[in-house]
């Protein structure tokens, strides 16, 4: 959304296209897994009333929405795209086959995962966590709005301390807002270790995929 309140900022995808750009084309498999929290919010909704599994099939749908807006982005740059989604919606993108999505990977295509984990009450940290593992990743990339995960939130604490590392036991312990429970925990079983870092910032996706210190590493 960049600077703009909710929904989709053109600029904004185009910057973000570039750096998954820059990325592809050191070799690198790219698979993404989108969120739709700048167009619905499916646990907000459900707070103020509405059925919570309505409101998280609302959510996958706003992240399928996202998902086309990037593949866009993407494809503007020359850089070849497949949306594959939880919830079949074939006139606009494939289903997720697990076999079929690592060949895209392997082709050498940007791979975007849309709609979540396809099942209410599972968020898009969980839907990332899964689709890492089912991809084989060796990480998961979270990108933020701010450059790694803090004692206490950097936007509200000024006192707040960025970890360089943290073990996931300490995330959980301290409940960090850095993904929830469940997407720690099955990164955590399967020592997938989880890199947290600030994506507005130009060229920081390919700092971390290039080894530099950038943002905050969970690992055991």
């Amino acid at each position: 959304m960049g600077d703009q309140p909710f929904g989709i900022n053109p600029p904004a995808a185009t910057s973000i296209a570039k750096e998954i750009g820059e990325v592809q084309q050191l070799g690198v498999e790219v698979a993404i897994v989108i969120g739709g929290g700048n167009l619905f919010r499916g646990l907000a909704a459900s707070a103020r009333g509405m059925d919570r599994a309505t409101a998280d099939y609302m959510g996958m749908l706003a992240t399928i929405i996202n998902a086309l807006a990037l593949q866009d982005a993407l494809e503007q740059l020359n850089i070849t795209t497949r949306v594959a989604t939880a919830i079949e919606m074939r006139a606009v993108a494939e289903p997720f086959i697990r076999r079929r999505a690592l060949r895209h990977l392997e082709k050498g295509r940007v791979l975007l995962f849309a709609a979540g984990t396809g099942n209410p009450y599972f968020t898009t940290d969980t839907a990332a966590a899964l689709r890492a593992m089912e991809m084989r990743a060796e990480v998961i990339l979270k990108g933020t709005k701010v450059d790694g995960i803090y004692t206490a939130d950097p936007m509200l604490d000024k006192t707040a301390v960025k970890y360089d590392t943290i073990s996931y036991l300490e995330v959980i312990d301290r409940r960090l807002k850095v993904m929830d429970s469940t997407a720690i925990t099955l990164c955590m079983d399967n020592k997938l270790p989880i890199v947290v870092f600030n994506l507005q910032t130009p060229g920081n996706l390919r700092r971390v995929i290039m080894g530099e210190p950038v943002g905050t590493r969970v690992e055991m």
